[in-house]
């Protein structure tokens, strides 16, 4: 599936839940991609990328950065404190603050490096105990440190169980935001991004749908 097929499906998802039609982002998954893909996607004008290891980035979207102007990088994948300076300086945005350690690392290296990034708290909807995320009953507790600690909180990111129907998941991700006044929502990926979109998600993450299957995990 192309660009600018997923870019109308996502738009016709938001026009059928009476939203504007470009108030979902897509954030292109390039994570494990070869460079030649991760390319071509630049060379059609997209900007918005997710990759979930720092560095695995850090090897890649400096030169990208070299060549194509307006990039923007998401981290969607798991950050270990003693990586939060290298994420500041590379990233755009961080989409997986889950604990209080790393709300006091990445406050710390955005002081350090002068950069103030808008942050995502991650939530584990599904509290499963072998994936990231904070569970939606520590999330208010969650949400006040960082904010006095001075991150810029501005949404919610989650990942369903694979189990699962993703619609329950993302109605209470919705429901978690609104109630702490977050504008941000990123949920949904190639498998239900166009239900993402229907639920309220301002940015959906994907990899595989856009890019073809990876060769390795």
């Amino acid at each position: 599936m192309g660009l600018p097929e997923i870019k109308a499906r996502l738009r016709k998802a938001a026009e059928d839940a009476g939203r504007a039609p470009e108030s979902v982002e897509l954030i292109a998954v390039s994570k494990v991609q070869p460079n030649e893909r991760v390319e071509a996607v630049l060379r059609d004008g997209h900007r918005v990328f997710g990759e979930n290891r720092v560095q695995e980035a850090a090897g890649k979207w400096p030169g990208f950065r070299d060549h194509y102007d307006g990039i923007s990088l998401h981290l969607i994948g798991p950050l270990q404190t003693n990586k939060a300076e290298i994420a500041v300086r590379l990233f755009d945005m961080i989409e997986t603050l889950d604990r209080p350690k790393l709300a006091d690392a990445l406050a710390k290296a955005m002081e350090k490096v002068g950069r103030a990034l808008p942050v995502l708290i991650q939530v584990n909807t599904g509290e499963e105990p072998q994936k990231a995320g904070v569970i939606p009953s520590e999330l208010q507790q969650l949400l006040q440190y960082a904010r006095e600690k001075g991150l810029d909180v501005q949404g919610l990111m989650c990942i369903p169980p694979v189990d699962e129907p993703a619609g329950p998941h993302f109605a209470l991700l919705a429901k978690l935001a609104k109630e702490a006044g977050l504008p941000v929502l990123s949920m949904g990926m190639s498998s239900d991004y166009v239900t993402a979109a229907r639920f309220g998600s301002t940015h959906v993450r994907v990899g595989s749908a856009l890019f073809g299957p990876r060769d390795y995990p």
